[in-house]
């Protein structure tokens, strides 16, 4: 493990010319930030426009054949006012010479979005006095659209190692006929990961505009607390669940080095932000990480005498889910009923045919579909030592008079999944939220 940082800048972060000072500012207070990564521009204000979805539409006029010139003018204009303000002696003209002509004769929409990364990270590079890095040397997918791990570590390694300071625009790399691929949306955190493993960094620095996660929505719930320790399978309960956390996309090259990553807050740097860690022993303020969960879910219930001793039913119902392309999210069970969640609007287009199919294959009693039901997912290493957490949380939602229609816990006891109706979501979080943290800290 080197001692380098690798920090990544977010859309917001790099928004305008005042933000890319702040981010100047902390990349110049630490030594040891020695690569960084650059997202676009991002919003300035609530109603303002990403710079990557002002390409996307400038290049759909082109793609068009329409005049996109005007949409042109706006994004050369966002560029040259940060340039102006920042004071660089840098000009873009030549740069937006090529991307125009390109535009006109149809680079591609994988091009167009990821030139607000490139040309992003041209000013960055010249405003910190860094090296410029193109990814789309490094940074490779293969024949199949899918990254290139192994390939992308023998090309950006040695790259890395020759210079003492560089900046890498986020987001993209390239295929084997060296046209340009992009990452799904926010794939500038992947860039940042990528990076990070390449020069084996002491930790991964991702900075955003906010001082890291939270323990539930904010949406939901005022002012939640803030989770200052997250591990990497937390993290993954959490994200599969719906919570606005990094997803595990973006994380895979660090967690598989055991790279940390610390999210923070680039308008208030002195705040500790998220460690999001292999494994933790610091012991947390609350027994739970965090609450997440999403609604849109129906429940196939299915009943049958001596279910139990019936060899093979279980699988011929997940069969039947297979044949018209369905998976499921949970499968609870008792002696004689199975319980099988799936989301309401991948179901709803083949219900007929999967409630045909498994009729035919396992003739149940009885077959319902039950819809408007919400997940919820209470995560935490912390559980693993506390006891009575489930009757915490049962507790908890009987006091708010709320139904418990499904209850799951994995093996790990690292989370707890309960379904609950929809119109119960939102109040079921706040009932758990106050049990395991307001009562905390009041």
């Amino acid at each position: 493990m080197s001692d380098f940082k690798v920090v990544k800048f977010g859309g917001s972060s790099l928004a305008d010319a005042n933000q890319f000072k702040k981010a100047a500012e902390i990349v110049r207070a630490d030594p040891d930030r020695r690569y960084v990564v650059a997202s676009a521009p991002g919003k300035r204000f609530d109603d303002d426009t990403k710079i990557t979805d002002m390409l996307y539409a400038c290049y759909a006029k082109a793609a068009q054949g329409g005049n996109f010139e005007e949409d042109f003018a706006a994004i050369e204009k966002r560029y040259n006012d940060i340039i102006c303000e920042l004071g660089v002696e840098l000009s873009l003209s030549a740069e937006f010479t090529k991307i125009k002509n390109a535009f006109a004769h149809m680079a591609g929409r994988d091009y167009a979005a990821s030139r607000g990364e490139y040309l992003n990270g041209k000013v960055f590079a010249a405003y910190l006095g860094f090296e410029f890095i193109d990814p789309a040397m490094y940074i490779k997918f293969g024949e199949n659209g899918v990254f290139d791990l192994e390939k992308t570590m023998s090309l950006l390694r040695p790259r890395l190692k020759e210079c003492e300071h560089a900046v890498i625009p986020g987001f993209y790399g390239s295929m084997p006929n060296d046209t340009i691929k992009t990452f799904s949306r926010g794939g500038s955190d992947v860039t940042g990961s990528i990076v990070a493993r390449a020069v084996h960094a002491k930790i991964y620095e991702n900075w955003t505009d906010v001082s890291g996660f939270l323990i539930c929505d904010p949406r939901i719930v005022d002012n939640p607390a803030p989770i200052t320790t997250i591990t990497y399978r937390e993290l993954r309960e959490l994200s599969y669940m719906g919570a606005g956390v990094l997803h595990e996309d973006s994380i895979f090259p660090v967690r598989t080095a055991g790279i940390p990553i610390n999210i923070r807050n680039t308008n208030r740097p002195e705040d500790r932000g998220t460690m999001i860690v292999a494994e933790s022993e610091e012991v947390s303020k609350y027994v739970i990480t965090g609450i997440a969960g999403k609604k849109g879910m129906s429940v196939i219930n299915i009943e049958k005498d001596m279910m139990n001793s019936e060899v093979g039913f279980g699988r011929n119902v997940l069969r039947s889910l297979e044949k018209n392309g369905l998976n499921f999210e949970h499968m609870p069970s008792g002696i004689d009923t199975m319980s099988v969640i799936v989301a309401t609007d991948a179901l709803k287009p083949v219900q007929k045919s999967v409630l045909d199919e498994i009729e035919f294959r396992v003739h149940p009693d009885h077959m319902d579909v039950e819809d408007d039901l919400a997940l919820i997912a209470v995560v935490g290493r912390g559980m693993r030592k506390a006891r009575g957490t489930a009757g915490r949380i049962f507790s908890a939602l009987a006091h708010a008079k709320i139904n418990v229609k499904m209850i799951d816990q994995g093996s790990s006891e690292l989370n707890v999944i309960i379904g609950v109706s929809e119109e119960d979501f939102e109040a079921a979080i706040k009932a758990i939220y106050d049990i395991f943290v307001t009562t905390v800290t009041a």
